[in-house]
């Protein structure tokens, strides 16, 4: 494809939200909450900035800053301040930048509820950048870095820049789907359904993945000694559960 020869600085504002959940069936308040706790360990803030700082190398972006928490009882938050070029650094805390600092967030959120035998954790992330970047790229390493049951992304580009001859640029790069940017592989295994507004350079795509083994979804448990029927009315509730965060509707 032929470059777009712009004229001065690109200030196209590009911003991906990423939101994944991760079901899991647990019988009792006791598995609900181990499960809680093995996860708010497996994706703590180190793992988690480990994460955020691979997308960035992804996207060509360099790291300016970094802040991270986990929470008491349960969730981690990482932000990433990022620029589209190294920045010059005089002492300690002052950096000398051009308007097109940028920025990667992340965010969990555990959550169960004693009546239904289920509990979920949702991440989500933000990756906003300004300039020449862009985030799609990072999509197949995010969607492989958790457990990502159902997926839901928008993508939106905002303000312009000009061409050489001082037209307005709305959008630097083709965009007709998310999903464009998600490797067939992956696709496969997954539900997928698209809402976009192209004129309003506004893209959302949203994934259910498709098999449900359901020795993947216990925690704590021993299938073995579950009855046929019981592992029905399992399956049946994850289904559900995952068709309405899905729909984001109940069924």
């Amino acid at each position: 494809m032929k470059r777009l020869k712009l004229y001065g600085f690109n200030n196209l504002t590009k911003a991906l939200s990423f939101n994944i959940y991760d079901v899991c069936y647990a019988e009792t308040s006791a598995e609900q909450q181990a499960y809680i706790d093995y996860i708010d360990e497996q994706y703590n803030a180190d793992r988690l900035t480990d994460i955020l700082l691979h997308v960035t190398e992804m996207i060509g972006a360099h790291v300016l800053n970094v802040s991270k928490q986990d929470y008491d009882p349960q969730g981690a938050s990482v932000t990433c301040l990022i620029a589209e070029q190294q920045l010059a650094r005089y002492g300690s805390d002052t950096l000398v930048a051009h308007l097109d600092k940028s920025h990667v967030t992340v965010h969990t959120y555990p959550e169960f509820h004693p009546e239904n035998h289920l509990a979920t954790f949702r991440v989500d992330i933000d990756v906003a950048t300004c300039g020449e970047i862009t985030p799609l790229s990072t999509l197949d390493y995010l969607i492989s870095s958790f457990d990502s049951d159902v997926i839901t992304m928008d993508y939106r580009v905002r303000g312009f820049t000009r061409d050489i001859h001082g037209n307005k640029v709305y959008l630097d790069h083709p965009v007709h789907s998310i999903q464009d940017y998600i490797a067939s592989p992956t696709l496969a295994k997954y539900d997928v359904d698209d809402m976009n507004v192209p004129h309003a350079n506004l893209f959302h795509t949203r994934m259910r993945l498709k098999d449900l083994p359901l020795e993947n979804y216990v925690f704590d448990m021993d299938l073995a000694d579950v009855s046929s029927l019981k592992k029905e009315q399992m399956l049946a509730a994850l289904h559900v559960e995952m068709e309405e965060i899905f729909h984001g509707t109940g069924v």
